[in-house]
């Protein structure tokens, strides 16, 4: 199989398929963790690290007011297009997590499939964070997920998922290439397989992410005293269900408040 060297977040539509297969359940937690966890009615919503926007739109056909923000220029382009194709203005705009800054409050946001990781220092961490307290109102809420690293127990290192729509098939594999628990950066290769009618071929690719342990994740929020933390929930997104975080914890969405 010809393989390529590019990034996945390149190819939005590949990208799209195989992150947006589990939107059904996200949406129902994060529709009753507004419910919930915020002060006020929640009307309006922000993603960082929005990309394709494969919860973005549904947000807003839900009836919410939902605008994202992407490093990505094809990602946003890809989100924007298909706004338009459902009646929506772009909601979708090219940033920095770490540095942007909006013309109104949002109610809450989320960012549900690790991409805070991606912030691989802990000052970038820190400006993220402090940039969304800025864009949420007091009261409101930011559903922040990402995978823990355990420091008892059994990790998952590695990953496989096969996602399809229509004749377009795409394997993915993902898995550790190496880790510095000092430095706190691990690398991740990932692999896209693509099978089309007409050609197969494979996207290589590596993920550098930042690591957290529980306790390191709380010592960051003790920084940025505009956030707290709320509550907890595992990934199998049950809203009655929250968590108490220990050593053994691995994925986790946090739920933090806006002071």
């Amino acid at each position: 199989m010809q393989a390529v060297e590019e990034s996945i977040y390149d190819h939005p539509t590949y990208y799209d398929l195989i992150f947006g297969s589990d939107w059904v359940a996200e949406y129902k937690f994060l529709s009753a963790a507004f419910d919930k966890h915020v002060r006020r009615k929640t009307k309006r919503l922000l993603e960082p690290a929005c990309g394709t926007g494969r919860l973005l739109y549904r947000m807003n056909k839900a009836g919410y007011h939902c605008e994202g923000l992407d490093l990505n220029p094809k990602a946003v382009a890809f989100c924007n297009q298909r706004l338009r194709r459902h009646g929506y203005s772009d909601l979708a705009w090219v940033a920095d997590m770490c540095r942007f800054e909006v013309a109104r409050p949002f109610d809450a946001a989320f960012n549900t499939i690790n991409s805070f990781r991606h912030l691989t220092t802990e000052a970038m961490a820190a400006n993220h964070l402090r940039a969304m307290a800025a864009a949420i109102r007091s009261g409101g809420i930011y559903a922040l997920g990402f995978h823990l690293t355990p420091t008892i127990g059994p990790t998952t290192d590695e990953e496989s998922w096969t996602a399809r729509r229509g004749h377009l098939q795409v394997n993915t594999r993902m898995w550790p290439r190496d880790k510095d628990p000092k430095k706190r950066i691990e690398r991740f290769n990932i692999q896209f397989d693509i099978h089309k009618p007409t050609e197969s071929f494979r996207i290589d690719d590596c993920l550098v992410l930042r690591s957290y342990t529980y306790r390191q994740f709380e010592s960051l929020i003790r920084k940025v005293p505009e956030w707290s933390i709320e509550a907890a929930y595992d990934f199998s997104y049950e809203i009655d269900e929250s968590i108490e975080i220990d050593e053994s914890t691995e994925d986790v969405v946090y739920i933090l408040k806006r002071q």
